[in-house]
């Protein structure tokens, strides 16, 4: 026997209702269809359930589809793990199709794909380098990403259309040009912006390094970036790719410079693709840029979070795109 005072409610009284007369979030018709695996890609993205992050790429990609279509902004953010796991060359393949309108890289992302460039391999062995005092230290990797931002502030341009002119201009041989997504975006002309945070990246170590040239550099480059995010006024899409920190807070800052000089960049869709979902993208680029102010009306933004490795998802979602997935039924 208990020796509680309270005792157990007694349910014989509570009141039901029949299954079929309640509205549920996930029905039979949105499974997934494994007689799909081995047909096409269509059939196959087809065959996804219509369900939480299945209904939401559809729902993303849609608007991806729309923008190029209405010839809004496509921005990708891309952190440098994007790049050294060898996604270059599907980057470079969504700007031939008119999926890229500009993209925004952190000082890592830079590292990797000028030495792509360069030398056709990138990402050294930290561990094995550091105890000797060795990282970083690459020399043509500090000498010329050095050079590239005194030529920036000497000409007046911006880190990224720098970095692309000095690979395409022939001074220094680039055997692997074609990998590269700084080469491919300057032939095509679509703005690369990069944003550094000094003393996060390998070249500042260098004796080459000169504070005032990469701070000129970068800073263009936010200011440039600043206009592309413009430019996703209304239906434009920003796609935040492996940058937990810098990329999102770049990204929030020229959100709040555009509304600022009066542009409201409503609606918007954007997104973050990361293999774990970090605070500042989530609040930077999902949630915070595309909240509804309190006299907001018309159509809403849509924030959307995806999880995923780069090197699974990003061809993925390229694969899609170029399918012209999802269909309109």
């Amino acid at each position: 026997m208990s020796v509680y005072s309270i005792q157990p409610l007694v349910l014989g009284e509570v009141r039901t209702y029949p299954l079929a007369s309640r509205k549920s979030k996930v029905n039979v018709r949105e499974f997934a269809k494994p007689d799909a695996w081995n047909t096409s890609l269509t059939k196959f993205l087809d065959s996804l359930p219509q369900i939480l992050a299945g209904r939401e790429l559809r729902q993303l990609l849609t608007a991806i589809h729309a923008a190029r279509k209405q010839r809004k902004a496509i921005l990708w953010g891309l952190g440098g793990h994007v790049i050294k796991v060898g996604l270059g060359p599907v980057l470079i393949d969504l700007m031939e199709r008119g999926y890229v309108s500009g993209m925004a890289i952190n000082g890592a992302a830079l590292i990797h794909d000028f030495e792509i460039a360069l030398a056709g391999n990138t990402s050294e062995d930290v561990e094995a380098a550091l105890g000797e005092g060795q990282f970083g230290m690459a020399e043509e990797t500090g000498k010329y990403l050095n050079e590239i931002a005194k030529l920036a502030e000497r000409i007046r341009i911006g880190y990224g259309e720098a970095a692309g002119q000095f690979l395409n201009c022939g001074v220094i041989e680039v055997k692997h040009a074609e990998s590269s997504v700084l080469a491919a975006a300057h032939k095509r002309r679509i703005p690369v912006t990069v944003h550094l945070a000094i003393g996060t990246d390998i070249p500042h170590l260098h004796p080459s390094a000169d504070g005032a040239a990469l701070g000129y550099a970068t800073y263009r480059d936010f200011r440039l970036f600043c206009a592309l995010t413009e430019q996703m006024h209304p239906g434009g899409v920003y796609l935040n790719w492996g940058s937990a920190v810098v990329l999102p807070e770049v990204f929030l800052k020229a959100v709040s410079v555009v509304r600022n000089l009066g542009v409201p960049l409503r609606p918007i869709t954007t997104a973050n693709f990361d293999f774990i979902q970090h605070y500042r993208p989530l609040q930077n680029v999902v949630k915070r840029p595309t909240a509804s102010g309190p006299n907001h009306k018309g159509p809403e933004s849509r924030g959307f979070a995806v999880t995923g490795h780069h090197e699974l998802m990003l061809p993925l979602v390229a694969a899609a795109l170029a399918a012209g997935w999802p269909k309109k039924r």
